[in-house]
């Protein structure tokens, strides 16, 4: 059983850093095969209480709930953006409560003066309307817009937030270009 885990482990480590096998479906795929193995090694998904801790995080990083935030203002595909939050120690940033997704949008507003729209880490690419974040934590809180998800039109997979002037969720397609926001656990 070890050694199907381990072989299992590789294999999605490969898919992820791999040049020649990055697109919407391998990203997609090593993501969801990811958050199998954080499940299987018995990681847990339950929330960290609130914790104040200075300089935990590093330059550049706002910390809340045991977990530093980043808002990266360059525009990026969802799997693209994903790619480089994994590349500097993180996911796109997962939401587990009304309280953190106040605080990724106060981090947007800081940097931006405004609600600007930004990916975060939640994708239903796997199975249409099976919400998963990328990080593998559970997903159980919503702030979807009135109508949200749908699919009109086009395939829509992604979480972008700051929608409407609700600035609640929306699904998008995953090759739209947004700002995003990284999370790392501290």
């Amino acid at each position: 059983h070890n050694t199907r885990f381990a072989l299992v482990r590789l294999w999605c480590v490969s898919l992820i850093v791999s040049p020649s096998h990055f697109n919407f479906v391998s990203v997609t795929s090593s993501i969801f095969y990811s958050g199998c193995v954080t499940l299987w090694s018995g990681e847990t998904s339950a929330r960290n209480d609130l914790v104040k801790r200075s300089g935990d995080c590093g330059n550049d990083w706002s910390q809340f709930n045991n977990r530093c935030s980043r808002f990266m203002s360059g525009v990026q595909t969802w799997p693209r953006a994903e790619k480089s939050c994994m590349s500097i120690g993180g996911n796109l940033a997962s939401v587990h409560s009304i309280d953190e997704y106040h605080k990724i949008q106060e981090l947007i507003k800081t940097t931006t003066h405004e609600y600007t729209k930004a990916w975060v880490g939640g994708s239903d690419a796997q199975e249409s309307n099976v919400w998963l974040w990328s990080d593998g934590s559970s997903f159980h809180y919503t702030d979807w817009c009135s109508g949200q998800p749908n699919y009109f039109l086009v395939s829509q997979h992604c979480i972008q937030i700051n929608y409407s002037s609700e600035k609640c969720w929306d699904n998008l397609g995953c090759n739209d270009h947004r700002t995003f926001v990284c999370v790392k656990k501290m």
